[in-house]
């Protein structure tokens, strides 16, 4: 296994692809601009989840945690990649609706996120892979640590943990206004559901998050996307059936070079120019992606790209 980083010396890829490709096919930028029916998908979900937690507060601890790994780790999931589409601004045109939406779409993941999310995901877009800067690659100590097919599992069973917890040490931001209201939100929602429905709900949400976001294969994309598995190559895409359930973010080729479109639409990217994307490599199943992560001897959290910041940006 590498005891280091894949170092690169030039510029992200994206940029300069999504200029080749809006000078050849400037259609493109019709797809531009918000998912008319992102509200209401929200909506949907997050309204099936809080209903679940009504129908499990005299469940036993086994039947909540099936429940959490078959069912609620879908939902939220969903919504944790919804949140994702809203940091982008992609269901409304007004930033501040988007914001308050992606607070309404945090309320069954249990612990507060969706704005510092934002603060963080826009860095990871602009700055994609700079040392420092983006908080999407794993920390040195990660890396030391995650060495052998034990260590890998353990870390993905607990990624969530690395990911949610990795930019608060690494890279904090002080907290604003919007934090506090995501917080108080986030709470007067824990608050009822505990004094509704008790504890046993309560924990519902929290192991739907939690598992979600572990050995489970929605949380894949979180390995598959820039996990360095074929050399020269820091983004890849994913084309299964699971897209249909977390806003398309498989497309995550297409999504970094258009951030602007939603995913609804993203896959009319890669047939408009598909030329630019099928000499990638891409999977078919984030299920695989984990099981070659813990069992590939020379896989692990060092396997990402990086780069230093350069000195006009400094």
């Amino acid at each position: 296994m590498a005891n280091d980083f894949f170092w690169s010396y030039t510029d992200e890829p994206h940029a300069s692809r999504r200029t080749q490709i809006l000078s050849q096919y400037p259609q493109i930028k019709e797809l531009f601009g918000p998912d008319p029916f992102a509200f209401l998908k929200i909506n949907v979900v997050v309204l099936l989840q809080l209903w679940t937690v009504t129908t499990l507060h005299d469940a036993s601890w086994l039947r909540i945690l099936i429940i959490a790994y078959f069912f609620g780790s879908f939902l939220n999931h969903n919504l944790f990649l919804a949140i994702h589409e809203l940091s982008h601004n992609l269901a409304f045109s007004t930033p501040i609706y988007n914001r308050w939406l992606g607070i309404f779409a945090n309320l069954p993941i249990g612990v507060p996120m969706s704005v510092t999310f934002q603060k963080y995901h826009l860095e990871h877009h602009r700055f994609q892979g700079v040392d420092g800067i983006d908080m999407d690659v794993p920390s040195y100590i990660e890396a030391r640590y995650v060495t052998n097919a034990v260590s890998k599992t353990i870390w993905v069973i607990f990624q969530l943990f690395f990911y949610a917890l990795r930019p608060l040490f690494l890279k904090p931001k002080p907290p604003g206004y919007w934090e506090f209201i995501n917080l108080v939100v986030q709470l007067s929602l824990d608050a009822t559901v505990v004094y509704s429905c008790g504890w046993r709900s309560f924990a519902y949400l929290i192991l739907s998050t939690f598992v979600g976001g572990g050995m489970h294969p929605m949380a894949g994309h979180f390995i598959s996307e820039h996990y360095v598995f074929k050399p020269d190559q820091e983004t890849y895409s994913y084309y299964g059936p699971l897209n249909l359930l977390t806003w398309s973010v498989g497309y995550h080729n297409e999504h970094h070079d258009f951030p602007r479109i939603p995913g609804s639409k993203l896959h009319k990217v890669k047939e408009i120019a598909p030329e630019y994307y099928e000499g990638l490599e891409s999977y078919k199943s984030w299920s695989q992606v984990i099981y070659m992560y813990v069992m590939d001897r020379a896989v692990g959290p060092f396997s990402r790209m990086k780069r230093k910041l350069p000195r006009k940006a400094e």
